[in-house]
């Protein structure tokens, strides 16, 4: 039977276990003068060592009394309940709200909270800013990725200022509260992060309430009752519902965009697209047609275009898949040109017989390097995504392309015999700054040796 030293060990000494699952060295110290680990703290035990649930059941375990409900502390008027019961108290801002339960993740970028919090893969997460400043330069429509806010709520640590940039019309404040949704400033999100990092993206409440009123434990329960996103179709969510036809191209500051002559028609499949990869798509000469995810193949090719673009989007790409996989490999059947990102990207390589699964952590941020393997090229990119593909499932003729430096979990694969490519990443955005617009010039290439 493994003990509780035996736990404590593994996870690497006392320390390293309050660390690791976030309890707490008292907690850890009364694990070992009991003998014995609160049936509460199991969940996080097991995400920190590894060890399956089968493994665990001779270890003791004590009942916790149920303790008072917390007291709010002065000045916290919203709270972000994890399912644990962990609480991070705060201020809150944006629209007031009873509570919205989803995935809580953070995001490593620097600027461009806007385009962030208006990105549609973020449907079905809270998202905690590591930036400590979120709000300073304002908001403006310009800058918008999407009609509506994706995300269900942000988490950051100063408190929201007012805006210092002759681009704002808004604050953040203001628009948050136009779009319902919540915030939360004031909070250790170091903590928070680190947290997330050691032991997965937890599901969490974030609550804003009008009377200032919380109730914990149940907001906690309704974070628990969450099913999380694995096995959550949200493409569907956040697609659009008509076609429709896109000619923007990129910005040329100060008052136009970059609309070069047409050369090509493109049919994307939005998913859950960004702007800035439709405006991306027009300047590398392409007439862009917007399809809603389920569109079968048959209406695709009823267009007649010269290429196929799979876009980005959120949730589980293996629940996307039930509609998605066979028009994409309808597509391919007619052998045109066919370039996916992010969501997209997952989801060819399932239409090619790959699997997918989902990461501890993700990778969201705009500092995520990239290495190209056929040229030993490191590319410093944007990334938002929860799942990845599996190497090992892809079947022959399938090559992978680029990989991650930060965990060699895959950004990108190749099937030259359907002409088909797809990258994890998001080229159409600018952190390194134009490190990977080239993938846009690649895919016209294709449509013209078609």
């Amino acid at each position: 039977m493994i003990s509780i030293d035996d736990i404590i060990d593994q996870l690497g000494g006392a320390d390293a276990a309050a660390r690791l699952t976030g309890v707490g060295t008292e907690a850890v110290r009364k694990w070992r003068q009991s003998r014995a680990i609160p049936s509460k703290h199991w969940t996080a035990v097991i995400a920190a060592t590894g060890l399956p649930l089968a493994a665990l059941s001779g270890v003791p375990t004590q009942e916790t009394p149920a303790m008072p409900e917390p007291e709010t502390p002065a000045g916290a008027t919203a709270a972000l309940v994890l399912a644990d019961g962990t609480v991070f108290w705060g201020r809150g801002f944006g629209a007031h709200s009873p509570g919205r339960v989803g995935e809580v993740c953070f995001n490593t970028g620097m600027s461009g909270y806007q385009e962030t919090l208006t990105d549609p893969s973020y449907a079905g997460q809270i998202i905690t800013f590591t930036f400590p400043h979120i709000g300073n330069t304002g908001c403006n429509p310009e800058d918008l990725e999407a009609t509506t806010i994706a995300a269900l709520g942000l988490v950051v640590q100063q408190d929201v200022t007012e805006p210092s940039n002759w681009r704002s019309t808004q604050t953040l404040d203001a628009w948050l509260r136009s779009c319902g949704v919540p915030g939360i400033a004031g909070v250790d999100t170091r903590a928070l992060t680190i947290r997330i990092r050691d032991v997965g993206a937890p599901n969490g409440v974030l609550a804003f309430p009008l009377d200032g009123r919380f109730d914990v434990a149940a907001l906690q329960a309704q974070a628990q009752a969450w099913p999380g996103l694995e096995g959550m179709d949200l493409a569907k969510q956040v697609s659009c519902t008509q076609t429709y036809t896109w000619n923007e191209g990129t910005w040329a500051w100060p008052d136009r965009h970059d609309t070069p002559p047409h050369r090509h028609h493109v049919v994307a499949v939005d998913y859950g697209a960004k702007r800035n990869i439709l405006r991306s798509l027009v300047a590398a000469g392409c007439r862009v047609t917007v399809v809603p995810a389920t569109t079968t193949a048959e209406d695709i090719l009823r267009h007649e275009p010269d290429g196929v673009f799979l876009t980005n989007g959120p949730g589980d790409p293996a629940a996307t898949a039930v509609y998605a996989v066979p028009a994409i490999q309808g597509v391919l059947e007619r052998g045109l040109p066919l370039f996916g990102i992010c969501l997209g990207h997952q989801l060819l390589a399932l239409a090619l017989g790959g699997r997918t699964y989902k990461l501890a952590r993700g990778h969201r941020g705009a500092n995520q390097p990239v290495k190209d393997l056929a040229t030993g090229k490191v590319e410093i990119t944007a990334q938002n995504h929860g799942f990845a593909v599996v190497d090992s499932s892809l079947p022959p003729g399938v090559r992978v392309t680029h990989v991650s430096l930060f965990d060699g979990s895959n950004e990108g694969i190749a099937c030259d015999d359907r002409r088909a490519f797809s990258v994890q990443y998001h080229p159409e955005a600018s952190p390194g700054p134009a490190d990977s617009q080239h993938l846009f010039r690649h895919f016209t290439a294709m449509m013209d040796a078609s």
